[in-house]
């Protein structure tokens, strides 16, 4: 257990290391379709939220293993729809920090939530990452093929934390491992919202 931990941990220190500014600069970033399938992995504070999207919808089991990565691309979509119109929304970093150490945590603590609740916490949050994005397509070249990209690799990484959540099911150390990932993106997002407040 102690071994695959620290694998999972080294694999997710750069995502750590880095600062959640990288996710918002957009300076060449919205401008095609790999600019924008690498967007949110080049932001960690999105690519951890969306990670911990899949996570948890793999400890509630069905249905909220699939509702949830359909739920929140599908308000990204709206989030961003509000972004390019101009739609002031007020904390949208510190939201999109809240989304991982609120996930993170839920996911730390195996937090057993009705669908309901699920469904309605991940889309608030949902609005917050596509309102982000959103407020940058007006700029870009290609807006379409761009917004393409992000939708593709958000769906990504939702597969990605589905399928590190299934080891909830395995016996022994494979529940340990996915509340050990949960309490890793509570603590980035924690350091995210230090960030987004200006405590560091």
């Amino acid at each position: 257990m102690m071994r695959i931990g620290c694998v999972v941990l080294l694999a997710m220190l750069p995502a750590l290391a880095a600062t959640s500014a990288l996710a918002h600069s957009t300076e060449g970033v919205a401008s095609g379709f790999v600019s924008g399938l690498l967007h949110p992995v080049l932001g960690p504070d999105h690519m951890l939220a969306m990670i911990a999207v899949g996570l948890w919808g793999a400890q509630l089991g069905m249905p909220l293993m699939i509702a949830l990565p359909i739920a929140f691309p599908m308000v990204v979509a709206l989030g961003g729809l509000l972004g390019v119109l101009g739609v002031v929304l007020p904390g949208v970093e510190i939201g999109i920090a809240m989304s991982a150490l609120l996930l993170g945590l839920a996911v730390a603590m195996a937090f057993r939530a009705p669908v309901w609740l699920a469904v309605a916490l991940v889309a608030a949050f949902a609005v917050f990452h596509g309102h982000a994005h959103g407020q940058e397509l007006p700029e870009a070249a290609s807006p379409l093929p761009y917004g393409l990209g992000f939708v593709l690799s958000t769906g990504l990484l939702h597969m990605l934390g589905v399928a590190i959540g299934l080891l909830h099911e395995w016996r022994g150390a494979g529940p340990a491992i996915v509340r050990f990932c949960g309490a890793l993106i509570a603590l980035s997002g924690a350091y995210f919202l230090s960030n987004a407040t200006g405590l560091l």
